[in-house]
């Protein structure tokens, strides 16, 4: 892409935790939009789900997007997610329903191991797809966590990492309706814990 003054202006690298569901999906699409160079990191924790790795990778290769998975140590017990003794909930998503699906520092996880990529590959910026919604039942992924978090990230001298989080204040309607309007194709997403 040529800038006004002819030189080739360089896009901004940035990495996306991208879990194939449609908050980080629309996130995703959201930062193309933006013109970023996107690097798409995905983590297999032991998730019942795992199907939404697959629409993960999918939706990369679709969009020419590059997309790593990395293989979390089975140590993310004790939660509806990953243990095969806990059932996940079924119903309304609520604090109380939803409380069980809480995989013990699972975002704090991801977002360090994405910041230390993030930093090998030199790029400056995490993105999450944290919305109000999952701020009841998810502590990290609250405005306060992710403040506290960039506070850590700053202590790196060698190369800063910022941890961004632009739907952290937006319902899920919200984000569909932006997602709607940036084409997302939903068809390639999974949002189910199943």
């Amino acid at each position: 892409m040529k800038s006004r003054k002819g030189i080739k202006s360089k896009k901004e690298k940035c990495v996306l935790i991208l879990s194939g569901g449609m908050d980080s999906t629309t996130l995703l699409y959201y930062l193309l939009d933006k013109g970023y160079d996107v690097h798409s990191i995905s983590f297999d924790y032991g998730q019942k789900h795992k199907k939404e790795l697959m629409y993960a990778a999918k939706t990369c290769n679709c969009l020419d997007v590059p997309h790593k998975i990395v293989k979390v140590p089975d140590v993310l017990g004790g939660s509806a997610l990953t243990s095969d003794d806990i059932d996940v909930p079924e119903g309304h998503y609520e604090a109380d329903n939803m409380k069980i699906t809480v995989v013990p520092n699972r975002n704090a996880i991801f977002i360090m191991l994405a910041a230390g990529y993030a930093e090998s590959i030199k790029a400056g910026k995490v993105f999450y797809g944290a919305h109000h919604g999952d701020s009841h039942v998810y502590w990290d992924c609250r405005p306060e966590f992710y403040n506290r978090v960039n506070n850590l990230l700053e202590l790196n001298d060698i190369f800063p990492v910022k941890l961004e989080a632009p739907f952290i204040k937006m319902s899920k309607e919200d984000i569909v309706t932006a997602g709607n309007i940036l084409n997302v194709d939903y068809n390639l997403t999974w949002s189910c814990y199943k």
